[in-house]
């Protein structure tokens, strides 16, 4: 696994614990605090997703130039 891989699912998973311990330490109904840890937990998995697709297009534009600049040297 690469390393920005590594940095990626790190940061996923600190958003997602961090979320919900804040929501648990927060003094609230049982009802109340179950719904804001499912709305927090989408909240973070779409901010995950989007980084993830975002790292994803960069490392393929990364990865095209160094494909092209590899051809003009062949």
């Amino acid at each position: 696994m690469k390393n920005t891989s590594k940095i990626l699912i790190a940061l996923g998973a600190g958003m997602a614990i961090g979320g919900i311990l804040g929501v648990l330490f927060a003094p609230d109904k049982g009802v109340n605090t179950r719904q804001k840890i499912a709305e927090n937990g989408k909240k973070i998995a779409e901010k995950f997703k989007n980084r993830v697709k975002a790292g994803k297009e960069k490392m393929e534009e990364h990865l095209s130039r160094v494909n092209g600049e590899l051809e003009e040297v062949s």
